[in-house]
């Protein structure tokens, strides 16, 4: 084969390879600007909580040793009065100050957690009252106090949660 046939099959193929990639991007930026959630982003708020009989209700940490802000998150975790909190680990995990869960990487995948750290509030009666990433010490305090006024806001107005 000559330089110029292997050099234009190179082209068409680098073509062809550029085309899927810009095709799948498209896609993705489509699937982002339609607005809905990602449905492997947690567990669905209202929907029950995996291995709530293990766990229990409370705030579930999800974090990776690895993870650069999950040891500050853990670190603010450790500081939440009134709410029970488990940290829970795929692979190995440090030692805390809050009941921590190690090597649990069907977790992971039974509360799909597509990144760390991630939160999930647990109510008492096993359902999932919220959850998302919580890459700081601020977003965590920020969700929880979201999770926390979602659920006294129907209480006090008098409407069944």
């Amino acid at each position: 084969m000559s330089f110029q046939i292997s050099a234009l099959l190179l082209s068409w193929t680098a073509i062809l390879l550029l085309s899927l990639v810009v095709a799948g991007l498209v896609r993705q930026v489509h699937a982002l600007g339609s607005g809905g959630r990602p449905a492997t982003l947690g567990p669905p708020p209202g929907g029950s909580a995996p291995a709530f009989d293990r766990l229990g209700p409370g705030l579930l940490l999800f974090l990776d040793a690895d993870c650069g802000s999950c040891p500050e998150v853990l670190a603010a975790a450790e500081r939440i009065d009134g709410t029970p909190v488990r940290a829970i680990f795929a692979g190995p995990a440090p030692v805390a100050g809050i009941p921590v869960l190690a090597g649990e990487p069907e977790l992971f995948d039974a509360y799909r957690i597509p990144a760390t750290p991630f939160a999930v509030v647990v109510g008492g009666t096993g359902r999932v009252l919220g959850a998302e990433p919580v890459g700081s010490p601020a977003a965590l305090r920020s969700f929880l106090d979201r999770v926390r006024a979602r659920e006294t806001a129907p209480s006090a107005a008098g409407v069944p949660g």
